[in-house]
């Protein structure tokens, strides 16, 4: 299992990944303007792979941009589809490339890509992937899809189940990137598990928490959803707590039993903690520094 975090590893590892598939590669696209990977998958497809592409029906860049990324990927000869619109949003970004997944926090663009705390999974866990590809060839064909059992969680059909059970899970320690807790029923379970003494950390927005539960806004661009749990294990993906995205969109996440890792994505998540909720003590410190003279 490999862990990219942004902003530092930049585009590298995604152009990385895509030269070394072999036979095939299935892309999902929400969002992009990095020509490299325009670039590496034309190279792909010159070098016999059989790349496949499925982009977003519609996003708030509008339907013209998309448009005109469909006719340039099959131009270089990629076979390219475009989601249903049954759901509000296809918002998820993956990539099986051969026998390895890739879960993406972040969009194929530069804001994502070179300003913003983000964070990609790639990992070759078997269940994983095939789940992964069954996922993709149902949107592909705009056929429904019908869930499996693996770590891959998938809105709206078992994210909030899989992330509940998740949250329910931990025992000592919560540490979330989300700009957008405000599901109820995520809220409350945030709120249950912190009145039974989990140390509960946000770094981004929250709506309804207790006071237990401790939010930091953060002072950069931040463009992931992921929660540590305990230290051990972790979900990095693309669905926010928030009702919406567990429930009306296209979002893919995936659970990380690798401590090596979950201990890593903790790492930069203290350390942007310690950054930021540092600022934010320091700034109410000194607005309270003239009503104490």
């Amino acid at each position: 299992m490999q862990l990219i975090i942004q902003p530092e590893a930049g585009i590298a590892p995604v152009v990385r990944a895509i030269r070394k598939a072999k036979t095939s590669l299935s892309i999902c696209i929400f969002r992009i303007d990095r020509g490299e990977i325009e670039q590496a998958l034309a190279a792909a497809v010159q070098r016999g792979v059989a790349v496949s592409a499925l982009i977003a029906h519609t996003n708030r860049g509008g339907d013209n941009a998309l448009r005109k990324l469909e006719q340039r990927l099959l131009e270089i000869g990629a076979t390219v589809s475009r989601t249903a619109d049954d759901l509000v949003r296809y918002h998820a970004k993956y990539m099986i490339a051969d026998d390895v997944l890739h879960v993406f926090g972040f969009n194929f663009t530069k804001l994502d890509i070179d300003k913003s705390r983000s964070f990609a999974i790639a990992t070759k866990d078997r269940k994983a992937v095939a789940e992964a590809v069954k996922l993709f060839t149902a949107d592909n064909n705009r056929q429904p899809y019908s869930p499996g059992r693996s770590h891959l969680i998938v809105s709206p059909e078992t994210s909030r189940s899989s992330l509940a059970a998740f949250i329910k899970g931990a025992r000592k320690q919560l540490c979330i990137y989300d700009l957008k807790v405000t599901d109820p029923a995520m809220v409350k379970l945030l709120n249950d598990r912190a009145a039974a003494g989990v140390q509960i950390r946000i770094i981004g927005s929250a709506k309804g928490t207790s006071e237990a539960v401790r939010v930091c806004k953060p002072k950069k661009r931040i463009h992931i959803r992921a929660i540590i749990r305990d230290g051990r294990r972790a979900f990095v993906g693309s669905q926010s707590l928030r009702k919406e995205e567990l429930s009306a969109r296209r979002e893919v996440g995936l659970l990380v039993n690798n401590p090596t890792v979950a201990r890593r994505i903790l790492q930069v998540f203290e350390a942007d903690w310690g950054e930021w909720a540092k600022k934010i003590e320091e700034k109410a410190e000194a607005e309270m520094a003239p009503a104490l003279t």
